[in-house]
């Protein structure tokens, strides 16, 4: 039976996040070096809690986590047999399909999250609404949205899961409406920026000029794409996934979805956090889903090896 990693993207960090991993390690304590190299500073100081209000820390902070507890679990024998990474994630997902190099990885996150930042310093966001439907969703956010307070469904983590993206006060309108209309929970997310929507057309651009220069190999296992929700195979499509998804919706249900029709039957979310294995456990009754934050490494080798012996 297979085996995916999932890679989580902003809202998943806390502080001390990176403090958490096994950093007596050898191949944790390679990693955090690798990443500080890059950025010439120590990444170990960008996961306090101050430090966390930046776009850049948090998402320098998820990649460092997600491909250094990915590392050591392939050290111990527990290979993925897929992956896939949601929203910034997907860096890390590309770096443990062997399409792109750590240190590559870790600077194209840096220069995204910087152009994010830059782009929306204040007044837009994220927010989270369950218990209604996309069609449903989009018909309120059609009445809604104006050039001026623009808001679009960003993230589609699951029939009844949606996230959307825009200007606050949008944001808000739209809560209002969703709750008239049934929704069981509305709730701003911790990010500052309004990631997978047309606002963010100019900085897919940038991120596509800076991966021209960047060689991507074939993936070794498939990757799962944040826009597309298929399976990508080519070191080309993986370019373009990586660019163009900060622009687009993540179809995040539709990309697991795939990753269990080619066999998935263990979805591992890597460090920090449990909201992807929360939603594949809900989505996929007939697989299995843990993470490793709270399975603990130890545990989390046994389980996949015994899920890839058959048994």
């Amino acid at each position: 039976m297979s085996v995916a990693f999932l890679f989580p993207g902003q809202g998943s960090q806390y502080p001390g996040m990176l403090h958490e991993l096994p950093l007596e390690e050898p191949i944790v304590q390679q990693t955090v070096e690798e990443a500080s190299l890059v950025l010439e500073r120590d990444i170990l100081t960008l996961d306090a809690e101050d430090q966390l209000d930046s776009t850049v820390a948090v998402q320098l902070c998820l990649i460092v986590a997600g491909v250094a507890t990915a590392r050591l679990l392939q050290q111990r024998g527990a290979r993925p047999n897929m992956v896939a990474g949601h929203s910034v994630g997907a860096f890390s997902a590309a770096v443990i399909a062997s399409v792109i190099p750590f240190k590559e990885a870790v600077n194209l996150v840096r220069r995204r999250g910087e152009y994010m930042e830059q782009a929306f310093p204040k007044g837009y966001g994220m927010g989270v609404i369950l218990g209604i439907r996309e069609k449903q969703l989009a018909s309120i956010i059609d009445r809604i949205h104006t050039p001026s307070y623009p808001v679009y469904i960003s993230n589609l983590n699951s029939p009844t899961q949606l996230t959307i993206t825009g200007e606050d006060s949008a944001i808000e309108r739209v809560f209002q409406e969703a709750r008239t209309a049934g929704a069981r929970r509305t709730c701003k997310l911790n990010v500052s920026v309004p990631s997978h929507c047309p606002l963010l057309n100019r900085i897919a651009n940038e991120l596509s000029n800076l991966l021209v220069h960047v060689e991507l190999q074939k993936p070794t296992i498939p990757f799962a794409g944040n826009r597309t929700a298929r399976p990508l195979r080519t070191a080309q499509t993986i370019r373009e996934d990586l660019a163009l998804s900060i622009c687009n919706p993540v179809r995040w249900h539709d990309a697991t979805s795939v990753l269990f029709e080619l066999g998935a039957r263990l979805y591992v979310e890597l460090s920090p956090g449990n909201v992807l294995s929360n939603l594949a456990s809900e989505a996929f009754p007939d697989a299995h889903a843990i993470d490793v934050s709270t399975t603990g490494l130890k545990n989390t080798v046994q389980i996949i090896k015994r899920y890839q012996s058959g048994y």
